[in-house]
């Protein structure tokens, strides 16, 4: 294991330690309560529910895109990575939306459980461009199942804490790869995009209540939808400008072979 690997490694432990030192965490019955609680064309928590389409969008057009793709070349572990990506994304904008028509404890198994889909699948990408594809292949099996079963846990035992190192220890790990292996200005700029975004969207979350006094009109869990599926937008964008990118390269060179 190279110096950088060990570092990554050390920080895991680091997060599980850290979370897993304290009691088990319970469900808090009021983050069910959100700020905007407003029918909109005859939807109970209306704008919450609406604001998941950007997730549906986001989503499908991640995974039209891959579909050109694997037209194209091909299923490869990389591009299977970021195919469980965006069906993560695309399940967990349907399931928000279940779980915010009818907010409680078991509806919210349906928007948590393809979320960690999404968290595990983009976290293997993140491995298999920065650091080693075969890396990410071997560890996308496991973490999926990590993911699906912190939510079982949660459900089963009522304690949330392995659910809390699924969603935030890729976040954390996230911006550390980008500094540790280099990236191209092409990779590193969405996805740090992609981080800043979400970052900031789980801000806004927590100061829901907060913002939808201040604005009047949309809540701080409105915008945390709008933000955060605009950072899967950065996502899809990469890739179909890696696309092109690789499309025009090919061209090029077949222009100078007929030269």
């Amino acid at each position: 294991m190279t110096k950088k690997n060990s570092i990554l490694a050390a920080i895991a432990l680091i997060v599980i330690s850290v979370v897993f030192a304290r009691g088990p965490v319970a469900q808090d019955p009021s983050y069910h309560l959100f700020a905007d609680q407003r029918t909109i064309l005859g939807i109970p928590n209306g704008m919450n529910v609406l604001s998941n389409l950007g997730f549906i969008i986001a989503g499908a057009w991640g995974l039209a895109h891959l579909v050109l793709l694997l037209k194209q070349g091909g299923m490869t572990t990389l591009l299977l990575e970021y195919l469980l990506f965006f069906v993560g994304i695309f399940l967990s904008g349907i399931g928000s939306c279940f779980y915010h028509y009818r907010p409680d404890n078991a509806s919210l198994v349906w928007d948590r459980l393809p979320m960690t889909m999404a968290f595990m699948a983009f976290l293997c990408s993140l491995i298999s461009e920065r650091i080693d594809e075969r890396a990410g292949a071997m560890l996308l099996t496991p973490l999926l199942a990590t993911g699906a079963f912190s939510v079982a846990y949660w459900v089963w035992s009522g304690d949330l804490r392995l659910y809390i190192v699924v969603q935030f220890l890729p976040l954390i790990l996230l911006p550390l790869i980008l500094v540790l292996f280099r990236a191209p200005r092409s990779y590193s700029i969405p996805v740090w995009s992609l981080a800043a975004l979400y970052l900031v969207s789980k801000v806004l979350e927590h100061f829901d209540q907060s913002v939808y006094s201040m604005t009047g009109f949309v809540s701080g869990h409105t915008l945390k939808h709008v933000l955060a599926s605009a950072g899967t937008a950065c996502i899809v964008k990469m890739l179909y400008d890696r696309k092109k990118a690789l499309t025009a390269s090919m061209l090029d060179r077949a222009s100078q072979g007929a030269g």
